[in-house]
């Protein structure tokens, strides 16, 4: 599974011109799921999502996670994510999950973030979504599980 992680001062999704999610300060996270994901790879990434330190202190560092600022967590799926880009000219999504087992994951990804935080949002699984966001720093991190 994985995560690109964006710090941002504030993101949200459209769906056909309707926003479907969006947050302010806080983590905007496209989601990857491969075929060999399950469910633990899914609590290990919000674990880290929760609590990488990517925000910063007093002094400027970044020692501050989403937790201890409590920000607003974005989860949209992104199957592109997991695209094998090493030969070729275009990008191939055999790596990719199957979309039932993508949705599967990502549900129950959105399912335990919405039980351990007060701010979750999402994007729309599967649908042609415009992401829009400040990235903040700009800080950018890819987490793989």
């Amino acid at each position: 599974m994985k995560g690109l992680l964006q710090r941002v001062r504030g993101a949200r999704v459209e769906v056909a011109g309707q926003v479907v999610g969006a947050i302010d300060q806080g983590l905007l996270v496209l989601v990857a799921v491969e075929p060999e994901d399950s469910r633990e790879q899914a609590d290990k990434l919000l674990h880290k999502l929760l609590n990488y330190r990517v925000f910063s202190d007093e002094q400027g560092k970044m020692n501050r996670s989403l937790k201890d600022v409590g920000g607003g967590l974005l989860l949209v799926s992104q199957f592109t994510l997991a695209a094998d880009t090493r030969n070729g000219m275009r990008p191939s999504f055999s790596t990719a999950a199957p979309p039932a087992l993508g949705a599967e994951l990502f549900d129950y990804l959105v399912e335990r973030a919405k039980a351990s935080h007060p701010e979750v949002a999402t994007g729309q699984f599967g649908a042609d979504m415009q992401v829009h966001l400040v990235n903040d720093g700009p800080v950018t991190l890819m987490l793989q599980i």
